[in-house]
């Protein structure tokens, strides 16, 4: 194992992988699937791995088998893992883990990477698949997987989550494969190779030259302009992530650094608009909420299932916005809404129905809150009344209470 002290893990990225786990009822789907025995996963795996690659073994390719059991060791990692290699010009290589305790994981290569990659980068590749595993990150994708096969919709606020998950476990499993090589050089020419597909020597590129070129790419995504949107965070991320790892010397210096860059990994949109708007959404949300004197689970989950449209942690943002001066944030987003789009005063007030009609109840000083948001957007009472008549026939639902 590595002499360096800092902690691989990420918390924020356990955090989240345990929010989702407990989301989805992990420890009762598994058990079920533990009991119905009927998973194929391995079997697809080992079928497709055995029948079509080329099994990693001593006295096959003695030289690879004894970097990828090096690796292993040197990640202080004791679990049974197969390596394959797969011919493919894909330049990639992705990690399996085992569904029964004492099987072996999988571990990939394939085979453009022997072309592209020097010995020290194999092992930054090696070293971060076998952090996918020592992570247990694949479980919780089978167990992702399972609940939501591909025809079934996840929830936004959950698919936001789910890429987030995806994209630290990418940063800490890199952290891995620094750890296996201790060469930020070796990481950054890997990453830049993974990319572009190109032999960086023969291209003559050197290491200077592609950490400038990230600082200046870096700085366009810190400034607001660039989201992550894929599984992977992109390359000035992961870059400068492994940079961190590899040069501060405290966990508290590497948590403020990555802080910084989690910021990214964390918007949602990139729209001029979006911020104005879950402003909005949240401030209105809890202006409606508060109006009648009697605070609704119903409303609060309205507001909160809007605002996950465009934050990760729509409770926490509604909980902050809760801090500040509410009617002040509330007047300051509409006034910049409407002056990027003016088109979308109906909308405002469509949002502020749709959390009056929320817990069935319609209280005299909802209404007047309506017409009076109305007016102040210039919108007539008929535009107001019309859009409320509108909203009662299609959502209203008398409570049960009510009617009992």
């Amino acid at each position: 194992m590595s002499k360096r002290k800092l902690n691989p893990t990420i918390k924020l990225e356990k955090q989240i992988g345990e929010q989702i786990y407990n989301a989805l009822q992990g420890g009762v789907v598994e058990e079920v699937l533990r009991k119905m025995k009927i998973s194929s996963s391995d079997a697809y795996w080992r079928s497709s791995m055995e029948g079509h690659s080329l099994k990693v073994q001593q006295e096959l390719l003695p030289d690879f088998y004894a970097l990828c059991q090096d690796v292993k060791k040197k990640l202080g990692f004791d679990d049974p893992v197969d390596f394959y290699i797969t011919g493919d010009s894909e330049v990639n290589a992705f990690s399996v883990a085992a569904e029964e305790e004492g099987k072996p994981h999988i571990v990939n290569v394939n085979s453009e990477l022997f072309t592209l990659m020097s010995e020290a980068e194999l092992r930054f590749v090696l070293g971060h698949e076998l952090g996918h595993l020592i992570n247990k990150d694949t479980a919780l994708a089978r167990l992702i997987n399972f609940v939501f096969p591909p025809e079934a919709a996840v929830p936004v606020t959950l698919q936001y989550k789910i890429r987030l998950h995806e994209q630290l476990a990418e940063l800490v499993a890199d952290r891995y494969g620094y750890m296996a090589t201790e060469d930020l050089g070796v990481c950054v020419t890997a990453f830049f190779k993974m990319a572009s597909g190109l032999d960086l020597e023969k291209m003559n590129v050197s290491i200077d030259a592609l950490i400038a070129d990230n600082t200046k790419r870096l700085e366009y995504f810190l400034k607001g302009k660039g989201v992550s949107r894929s599984s992977h965070p992109v390359n000035p991320i992961r870059v400068q992530a492994l940079n961190l790892f590899a040069t501060v010397k405290t966990q508290k210096e590497l948590q403020e650094g990555m802080d910084e860059l989690i910021t990214i990994l964390l918007k949602v949109g990139d729209d001029e608009m979006d911020e104005y708007m879950a402003r909005f959404i949240a401030s209105a949300g809890l202006i409606v909420v508060n109006c009648d004197g009697e605070v609704h689970e119903e409303e609060v989950n309205q507001v909160i299932e809007t605002l996950a449209a465009l934050k990760i942690f729509p409770r926490q943002y509604l909980e902050e916005i809760a801090k500040g001066d509410i009617p002040a944030i509330f007047n300051d987003s509409v006034e910049n809404i409407l002056k990027i789009n003016p088109g979308v005063r109906v909308a405002l007030l469509e949002y502020m129905i749709s959390i009056v009609m929320s817990d069935k109840k319609i209280a005299p000083e909802e209404i007047k809150l309506l017409y009076n948001f109305g007016e102040s957007i210039a919108l007539s009472e008929m535009e107001v009344a019309t859009a409320i008549a509108e909203a009662i026939q299609r959502r209203y639902m008398p409570s049960l209470e009510s009617i009992c």
